[in-house]
């Protein structure tokens, strides 16, 4: 294996909280029902192809991308539409499909498809609704099947907080993973850059038609932003398309068998969580059945689709979110803490900086909560973000930009090179406490509608 380029930065920060998930994986998860959000495919609007109490198959179209019609996200099983829940001016805010007793699933004609022309391997992605598993930069929303990318990313290690393994997640799946990968060099002009945990590659290191390249240092250390700037920078006009792990297997299971496949491996995490492990399940999978597997610690917790920094809040009776390998569970920060300001008063609370008493007294890991410990104020330059921020971008001043929505100065200040998670732990560490990943993606909103 030849490495072609080693990223390292010193910029970040390693949170270490309690509740990482044991190398456990269980198979015998029964969900009823699966959920389908539209709100996980940001930037697309939906267009729904079935009514409430339609039956359906698996891999069948569940709705379709109104500006682009021939993308659909299809059915992870196959059964009855239960119910389709809206929000405010009747938005899709989740479609419940409740899970039949014989599985059957839309079979499509992929033999040969080595030797398809490029636009027939595109429809063919699109119409099977693996097209979804592919977004592209700027922005991070769904790629656009009319764009040659300037390159993919595939990275195979995560250093957010009690992020998944996909060594352990994907040890079963190496053929499938390089079917996927050839799929995807069928797409791009150049190999596929498959990115690789300096420490443990595993074996992806022997995965062949791919540019491998390693990384080290501390959270966001793993972040695909990161590695897009070093190894194949955005200019004006370019594309770059990512493709997480598992969605890579599951595009080169599709190509095997002619069927959708909807494989997630999930790590369940947390403080709140008894016995933290993963589990084999399916797309939008009900989240009740694999938390009371897991147990939980307290009465009043909050459950995020994704990891602590960068996920969205879920309920016990919700489902997992369309592209997560992560869910977490941590106690809701529902007290308040007299005189928290002293220097020597609780020292459990985590915090980055190095004058903290936290960090010599509490080295094993720490047990977190939802509190703030504090409330939103002025946002001052004190430099503390590019402190965690390892882009050569000046993030508070872009912050400022989509503030004040001057679209110019955010293309200036690289608005096209982030993506809202790239902000997490930004969000975490200023001391202003503002939401620093909403601003971004409100200023990416603001961008898609004005320039496009």
């Amino acid at each position: 294996m030849e490495v072609i380029k080693r990223i390292e930065t010193r910029r970040g920060a390693n949170l270490s909280l309690n509740g990482i998930a044991e190398k456990i994986l269980d198979k015998t998860l029964s969900i009823n029902t699966y959920g389908l959000r539209p709100d996980d495919f940001f930037g697309t609007t939906s267009k729904l192809c079935l009514k409430e109490g339609s039956n359906i198959l698996a891999g069948a179209p569940v709705f379709y991308s109104k500006k682009t019609p021939d993308i659909k996200i299809v059915s992870p099983i196959s059964g009855t539409i239960k119910k389709i829940l809206r929000g405010p001016k009747r938005k899709i805010e989740n479609i419940i499909i409740e899970s039949s007793t014989n599985q059957e699933s839309i079979i499509h004609e992929v033999k040969g498809w080595k030797k398809m022309d490029i636009n027939n391997l595109k429809q063919l992605l699109m119409e099977s609704g693996n097209w979804s598993f592919i977004h592209q930069r700027p922005y991070g929303i769904m790629a656009n099947p009319l764009d040659t990318p300037k390159s993919i990313f595939v990275s195979t290690a995560k250093t957010d907080p009690l992020g998944e393994d996909y060594h352990f997640v994907l040890k079963e799946d190496q053929k499938e993973f390089q079917l996927g990968i050839d799929l995807l060099n069928r797409l791009v002009d150049q190999p596929v850059f498959l990115g690789l945990d300096k420490s443990f590659p595993g074996y992806f290191e022997s995965i062949e038609g791919v540019q491998h390249y390693s990384f080290e240092g501390p959270h966001p250390a793993g972040n695909l932003s990161l590695h897009i700037q070093k190894l194949s920078p955005l200019n004006m006009n370019d594309h770059v398309w990512t493709v997480n792990p598992e969605d890579v297997v599951n595009i080169g299971r599709f190509v095997s068998s002619g069927v959708f496949s909807p494989q997630r491996t999930i790590a369940v995490s947390g403080n709140a969580v008894k016995n933290p492990k993963y589990f084999r399940t399916k797309i939008g999978a009900e989240l009740a059945p694999i938390l009371n597997k897991v147990g939980i610690k307290f009465d009043n917790v909050r459950v995020i689709n994704g990891d602590v920094l960068t996920g969205n809040t879920a309920f016990i009776s919700g489902h997992l979110g369309y592209f997560n390998n992560l869910v977490t569970v941590i106690p809701e920060g529902s007290h308040y803490r007299m005189f928290g300001w002293l220097p020597f008063k609780d020292n459990k609370i985590l915090s980055l900086s190095n004058t903290s008493l936290s960090r010599l007294f509490n080295r094993k890991g720490f047990e977190v909560d939802t509190n703030l410990n504090g409330e939103e104020r002025a946002l001052v330059v004190t430099g503390e973000m590019e402190k965690f921020f390892p882009l050569d971008i000046y993030p508070m001043q872009l912050i400022k930009a989509c503030m004040t929505e001057d679209i110019e100065k955010m293309e200036a200040l690289g608005i096209y090179e982030v993506v809202p998670e790239d902000f997490g732990l930004v969000d975490y560490a200023n001391t202003s406490k503002i939401e620093a990943q909403e601003i971004i993606r409100q200023g990416i909103e603001l961008m898609i509608n004005e320039v496009g």
